[in-house]
């Protein structure tokens, strides 16, 4: 049975939107709108960058406590948002480990890192190591690892099956990879304000008791994942057994905190049911 919930992105006040939701055995639950359009992904890039950090440290090329960044940073703390970078530029606003500040400019420091680590440039290490071997043959990455990924609904399944039951990595490393790292820190949630504790895992931001947010009331504090400025978002909800991706062509804005919330939910009850 196909979710009757996804035809909710109907009234989302876009020009396009494409939708669909992938269980953990990687069976697709449903999908509405052209799920092979390709989209901008803005930050929803990162998870993606973020997998293949990760490959590069499963392969040896890297290490997660190894220096990167900023003097005292490492690789963990840039995947995380504590390395002290500013949110888009190169200047240190804090030490590292003691503050969540998101940053674009950290993730563009990881695709140089593992850049130079590994000899091959990140768009193409990111392609060889993720796009290829999971069949996303729609993505690319056009620009920044940080923001300027392109892809379509489709690809992104393929995404959230794998990080759901992983193949490319060690389970143990996609735990990681969605629990904690450095808890109790504060910090800025782009678009919902201060957050105390603004927890992250390892490239994945994590939902625990975050309010506002722009997952659902009902989704589990485990919920991991990320949005974009784009008007895109990909969740993963391992109570519910379930992972939810939604691209737009309309930039996030106050529409998507009125949007995103109830369609989860919704989304959510027709799983439980």
């Amino acid at each position: 049975m196909f979710l009757q919930s996804l035809a909710m992105i109907e009234n989302w006040p876009v020009p396009t939107a494409a939708a669909a939701v992938v269980r953990a055995d990687g069976t697709l639950a449903g999908s509405h709108g052209p799920t092979g359009q390709r989209f901008p992904l803005a930050s929803v890039t990162k998870p993606l960058a973020a997998y293949a950090v990760l490959v590069a440290y499963e392969e040896g090329a890297i290490d997660l406590d190894e220096p990167a960044g900023p003097e005292g940073a490492t690789v963990r703390h840039l995947l995380a948002h504590t390395s002290g970078l500013a949110f888009d530029e190169q200047r240190i606003m804090a030490a590292p480990g003691t503050r969540r500040i998101y940053s674009n400019t950290g993730f563009e420091a990881l695709g140089d890192h593992v850049a130079k680590a590994t000899d091959i440039p990140f768009a193409e290490y990111l392609h060889q190591a993720v796009l290829e071997p999971l069949g996303m043959t729609s993505t690319s990455l056009e620009g920044s690892p940080a923001k300027d990924g392109v892809s379509t609904v489709d690809d992104l399944v393929r995404f959230a099956a794998e990080v759901q039951a992983p193949r490319l990595l060690d389970a143990r490393t996609v735990l990681d990879a969605m629990t904690v790292t450095y808890p109790g820190l504060t910090g800025i949630l782009p678009g919902y304000g201060h957050q105390r504790p603004n927890d992250w895992g390892l490239g994945f931001e994590i939902r625990d008791s975050k309010s506002p947010h722009w997952t659902g009331a009902s989704s589990s504090p485990r919920t991991f994942g990320h949005f974009g400025q784009s008007g895109t978002f990909l969740w993963i909800d391992p109570d519910a057994r379930a992972a939810c991706v939604a691209l737009t062509d309309r930039a996030f804005g106050p529409w998507a905190v009125d949007a995103w919330p109830p369609f989860t939910d919704a989304v959510l009850a027709e799983l439980r049911a």
